[in-house]
């Protein structure tokens, strides 16, 4: 399931590639017309800006803008940067996790099956897309 915090990154990012033109944004800005806490705000942008998909300016004239264009971002690169692996099961989530039924395993190649659906649909679409 994807939380909170990986919904509200893709919300930031929309109000961002729609709002700012070129220039910063204030988080009040954003967290009033996104309906979402400030402070929540302030956790999830940070952990944008370390990820490199935002930059930030504090001070008169400061806020937050995307460090691309729109279509350069993929919805997967949001949420595998806030939610981190978006792997169905333990074995796929982890490359050092070692299943000793790996190699007889009836169920693994239906969840590789389905991590590279879910892989190839939210790689697929950019943050263009959804504006």
């Amino acid at each position: 399931m994807i939380s909170t915090k990986g919904r509200y990154a893709i919300r930031v990012m929309l109000d961002l590639a729609e709002n700012g033109n070129g220039n910063y944004i204030p988080l009040k800005d954003i967290a009033e017309r996104q309906d979402i806490s400030k402070k929540y705000l302030e956790i999830i942008v940070k952990d944008m800006v370390t990820g490199g998909l935002i930059t930030g300016a504090s001070g008169k004239g400061g806020g937050y803008m995307l460090c691309r264009k729109p279509q350069e971002y993929t919805v997967g690169e949001i949420l595998e940067l806030m939610e981190g692996s978006m792997s169905s099961v333990a074995c796929l989530a982890d490359k050092n996790y070692n299943c000793e039924r790996k190699d007889s395993c009836k169920t693994l190649p239906m969840w590789i099956e389905y991590d590279n659906m879910i892989h190839d649909f939210f790689h697929g679409k950019k943050l263009s897309d959804l504006m």
